[in-house]
């Protein structure tokens, strides 16, 4: 796109009030912009959601000999990205965002972000997509830049909503307007429960934790969601996304980064809320905004419905009747401002620097943009005089590192302290310092950790990205740009692992979708030669015979779900079973006449039948029962050798599953003759076994994360004002619960281990340990605990799991510390000890007198006492030990030879 000089601008315009906004858009003498000739046709297409704006533009890019796209996001750009790339081929498409840039040598097609557009390049296309956000408070000024001065050289599309219409007429007079309708029809569905939203169902929240909360009821409901947010990374959102539209879960939960262009295959948008925060305050969403989200419900030429999310109460959201009818007839306000920033900078000095920034417009459509991120940033670096008074490239330089993205939304005053280390280095022309660079990037290329922990080193990795693509900030930008893609890769192919792990059941969501199905949409059902039952590509259970079992490994709460798809779907297997069965030879039978126990019939080795005693020898007791009657004082020999051993009379009725009328067996009592003797031996209660123990874990850990996630709803006010005795409340409960589900998570991985089934790497270097250790004493610093760490060990591995072994480090220093108060001062030691990997921890004064009995004590069972204990089994199972000395407590765990 070619420069102009200020005599062609002139030129080029039709009227004062043109060339007046114009002049307040100009730039500096030394830099080119984007501009159109005389010539240039400059388009404006305007319309509501899923009119196919962005897909003309792309029609229209690829038909020219170059072109560039600007996006709102990212996310967005690279989407387009990809479509463009399959058209024209690598060699000729390039990506430019802030943290990511793609460029070719002969690169011809540009996508990019809107702040990213090469300004100073000329092209045959050009277009700005969603330009109505020039009313955006922090970006707004962006657009209204863009919109004003980049064209190309042949064609310049502007998209947005209707609403830009009388702008674009008063500043663009020359423009064509192009109104388009919407593709198919969008209609309010009112309030939906979370347990009846339709398949294909999009539900927007405006908060992480609402969206993580949300994400947890819907995998408990309809067996899980996939989860889109503007944090994440392009390759994160891609997995999600494809999730979705393969149909391996039939629901999404997002935020409102959904409305602004990300095609999917949504029925149905619910809105769990209807006020946001925006950076200032909390707000009610303006009707444009509700119609952006709610226009991603019905793409192409499938209508849509829209409506709210019913969280019960009386407080839930609620549209108004106004709301309703604007978004349904795509009628809204038209725009009577947008938002301005000068871009003729002066660079004599900062404090010209920053009062150029703060210019007026004399035009009243250009409102001055509120203090955005970089601008406020570089006021509180300029409070330095020795900063204020730097000049021309100094200055230059140092708002150019002003520009740095705030991913980790920490705010001005934090987000300025990083930024003023960068210009600390490329204030006189240097380059940041590698040293500096690389411990950065390495201590967030760590893909240990939860989902949040996961999304903060992501935001981190993004701002070190961005610096990255900076050619004049390093000195081997190529190197550090492929460093940080590859940190950024690894680390999102970690978050989309525990977000599908967390929010996703894919055997639940397969069998909800089964139950109703008929026909050709009902998933096959298949019987493996070992007797696997699997509805589509989940198993249930096993088949034996006639006789179905569910897989051990389900949950509770999910046997019933498998038991009533197993009655619905095995009935063809069975007849054809007894088919087979009454159509073969009679020495297929065997009877089983085991010695002390009941006749039986088999076939193949599997019983089919059992015979008992009844009123007569003509009616055996396992007639009545086959045929499902009541019974009462039949007699039944138990043939055993203990005290229950003998004649009992036995009373019953059937009784049946209520959901599905599958027989379930009797219930009624038996009885006899004499007392069971006054000194025999009580019966031990069994122990739980592995299974059991995992599937209480299981049971347990399903209402914990809801107590967790509802009362962090309570606590962040996400649904509405809370007193703050509530959210005080619900802050300890959350606390109290987090602390459980962690006991929990320790008890599964306990019994995993018993079992045998904690599979994985199996070898964790010492200097993982080292660096754990250095966590532990961050966190203790931040209580306001002094924590020494002494190193002896040296180089080694220890023969257990990483899992394990930072499980158990944790849990171990965690529980000592937990006793410890601000000001204490310990000493943690790691060494070595006879072929194992010592770490002692002193003892706070707290239990310092407490002998090894009162540690270990059964009070306190989610306190340190339970948490010593369970290190002491785990660290046993290990081939370790936990020991106790006077004052310290020491951890030993293998190490490999």
């Amino acid at each position: 796109m070619a420069a102009l000089s200020p005599n062609k601008v002139n030129a080029a315009l039709s009227d004062e009030r043109r060339m007046s906004r114009l002049a307040h858009c100009c730039v500096p003498a030394n830099m080119s912009i984007m501009a159109a000739r005389n010539d240039g046709i400059i388009r404006a297409v305007l319309g509501p959601t899923n009119t196919g704006k962005t897909h003309l533009a792309i029609e229209r890019m690829c038909a020219h000999s170059s072109g560039v796209i600007g996006f709102p996001l990212r996310l967005l750009a690279r989407e387009v990205y990809d479509r463009v790339v399959k058209l024209k081929g690598e060699a000729s498409v390039a990506l430019l965002t802030g943290e990511e840039r793609i460029v070719p040598p002969k690169a011809r097609y540009w996508l990019s972000t809107v702040e990213s557009m090469p300004v100073s390049q000329e092209h045959a296309f050009c277009a700005i997509d969603e330009a109505q956000l020039g009313t955006d408070p922090e970006r707004g000024h962006v657009f209204t830049d863009r919109l004003l001065r980049a064209r190309g050289r042949e064609e310049t599309l502007i998209l947005g909503s209707a609403t830009l219409k009388p702008m674009v007429r008063q500043i663009i007079p020359e423009a064509e307007i192009v109104s388009r309708p919407r593709f198919s029809t969008l209609r309010y569905a009112g309030s939906t429960k979370l347990s009846r939203l339709p398949p294909r169902s999009a539900i927007v929240a405006f908060s992480a934790e609402q969206v993580y909360a949300l994400a947890e009821m819907l995998r408990r409901f309809k067996g899980g969601a996939a989860v889109v947010m503007g944090a994440l990374s392009p390759a994160t959102r891609n997995a999600q996304v494809a999730m979705f539209q393969r149909g391996e879960v039939d629901y999404l939960v997002a935020t409102d980064a959904v409305g602004m262009g990300l095609n999917m295959d949504v029925a149905h948008v619910a809105f769990a809320g209807l006020e946001k925060f925006d950076g200032r305050r909390d707000r009610r969403l303006t009707i444009p905004e509700m119609a952006q989200i709610a226009g991603r419900a019905g793409r192409h030429q499938r209508d849509g419905t829209f409506g709210t999310l019913g969280l019960g109460g009386d407080n839930g959201p609620a549209f108004t009747e106004e709301e309703i009818n604007a978004i349904e007839e795509h009628r809204f306000r038209p725009l009577d401002h947008i938002y301005w920033r000068s871009s003729d900078l002066d660079f004599t000095d900062v404090t010209a620097l920053i009062r150029s920034l703060e210019a007026k417009s004399d035009d009243p459509l250009l409102r001055p943009a509120p203090l955005s991120i970089d601008l406020a940033v570089l006021k509180l670096i300029a409070e330095d005089p020795a900063i204020a008074a730097r000049q021309g490239i100094v200055a230059r330089r140092l708002w150019a590192a002003c520009g740095l993205p705030d991913f980790r939304k920490v705010g001005p005053m934090h987000h300025a302290r990083m930024v003023r280390r960068v210009f600390g280095y490329i204030a006189e022309g240097g380059h940041l310092a590698q040293d500096w660079f690389a411990a950065e990037v390495a201590r967030l290329d760590n893909v240990q950790g939860d989902i949040e922990a996961l999304a903060d080193r992501l935001a981190g990795v993004r701002s070190w990205a961005y610096i990255a693509h900076r050619s004049d900030w390093l000195a081997d930008p190529a190197k550090w740009a492929e460093r940080t893609r590859l940190v950024e890769a690894r680390l999102s192919d970690a978050l989309h692992e525990r977000l599908t792990q967390r929010f996703v059941d894919r055997r639940t969501a397969v069998l909800v979708r089964d139950i109703g199905a008929r026909g050709a949409d009902a998933l096959p059902v298949t019987v493996a030669a070992d007797g696997e039952v699997s509805v589509g590509p989940e198993p249930i259970g096993h088949l034996t015979g006639f006789d179905f079992k569910v897989d051990p490994a389900a949950r509770l709460a999910d046997k019933r779900l498998l038991l009533a798809a197993a009655e619905r779907r095995l009935g063809d297997e069975l007849d054809r079973r007894a088919r087979a069965l009454c159509a073969d030879e009679d020495k297929r039978f065997t009877l089983l006449a085991p010695p002390g126990g009941d006749i039986g019939i088999a076939a193949d080795g599997h019983l089919l039948a059992r015979l008992a005693p009844g009123r007569s020898l003509t009616e055996p007791f396992a007639d009545r029962f086959a045929a499902r009657l009541p019974f009462a004082d039949e007699a039944l020999v138990l043939a055993d050798e203990g005290a229950i051993a003998g004649e009992w009379r036995w009373s019953g009725t059937p009784a049946f599953f209520p959901d599905t009328g599958r027989f379930a067996g009797y219930r009624g009592f038996a009885r006899r003759e004499g007392i069971v003797p006054e000194d025999a031996e009580p019966a031990a209660p069994p122990l739980p076994q592995d299974d059991d123990l995992r599937e209480l874990m299981h049971e347990l850990r399903t209402p914990l994360n809801a107590i967790i996630g509802f009362g962090e709803i309570i606590e962040g006010q996400y649904l509405g004002p809370a007193h703050r005795s509530y959210r005080e409340r619900a802050g300890e409960i959350v606390r109290q619960a987090r602390r459980l589900a962690d006991a929990v998570d320790n008890l599964d991985l306990a019994a995993r281990l018993r079992s045998g089934r904690a599979q994985g790497e199996t070898l964790v270097a010492v200097d993982r340990m080292r660096e754990l250790a250095g966590d532990l004493q961050e966190e203790a610093q931040a209580r306001g605990i002094q924590l020494m760490v002494q190193d002896h060990a040296g180089a080694g591995a220890l023969a257990l799991q990483p899992i394990l072994a930072e499980r158990l480090t944790r849990q171990f220093a965690g529980a000592i510390l937990e006793t410890a108060v601000a000001g204490e001062r310990l000493s943690l030691v790691i060494d070595r000890l006879g072929g194992q990997l010592a770490i002692g921890l002193d003892r706070p004064r707290a239990i310092q007198a407490l002998s090894e009995r009162r540690l270990f004590d059964d009070r306190g069972q989610t306190g340190t006492r339970f948490a010593l204990r369970l290190v002491q089994g785990l660290a046993a199972m290990v081939g370790g030990r936990l020991d106790i000395a006077p004052d310290r407590l020491v951890l030993l765990l293998p190490l490999t030879r």
